[in-house]
């Protein structure tokens, strides 16, 4: 973590593995119909089984609690590492009108509210292209959302893409 802006870094390498010191968090997009078992999610519940468990409690409590839109869920998965399970997904697959799932606006909230929590940790940020996989998200609309939460609060990110 930096105490101006953060630095934006990009990486061939597995989210799931995060690179560098300190503590870390792993951040990824989550739908917010109770939907786990597709795309990056599957990387992670192959390592982890906290992260998926700690989501679906929190979608069957949800008339209790704060899952929705923009909401994040930090799960400790190791000594300074944490999965940060951020809703920024509706459904999980194109609406009528063939408009993807992602909802920008929530993961702008969502990434802002991590900013803090990772701000307090020390925590660096690790995340795949979060937004363009499932949720059919376009990284050039995600990217500035990263520049506006993330790197103003001083927080470092890495961005992985996985080799080819």
């Amino acid at each position: 973590m930096n105490e101006g802006r953060g630095a934006l870094t990009y990486v061939v390498g597995d989210a799931t593995e995060p690179q560098g010191f300190g503590p870390k968090v792993i951040a990824h997009v989550c739908n917010d119909v109770g939907g786990w078992g597709k795309g990056f999610v599957t990387a992670i519940s192959r390592r982890w089984r906290e992260p998926e468990q700690a989501y679906r409690a929190w979608y069957r409590a949800r008339e209790i609690n704060d899952f929705k839109l923009g909401s994040v869920q930090m799960i400790a998965v190791a000594d300074g590492l944490w999965v940060a399970n951020v809703i920024g997904q509706h459904g999980i697959g194109p609406a009528s009108d063939g408009s993807p799932p992602v909802r920008y606006e929530a993961i702008e909230v969502g990434l802002q509210a991590l900013a803090e929590l990772a701000r307090t940790e020390s925590a660096r940020v690790h995340m795949p292209r979060i937004g363009c996989g499932l949720a059919g998200g376009e990284w050039s609309e995600l990217e500035p959302i990263i520049g506006r939460t993330l790197l103003p609060a001083g927080i470092d990110t890495t961005v992985y893409d996985l080799a080819t």
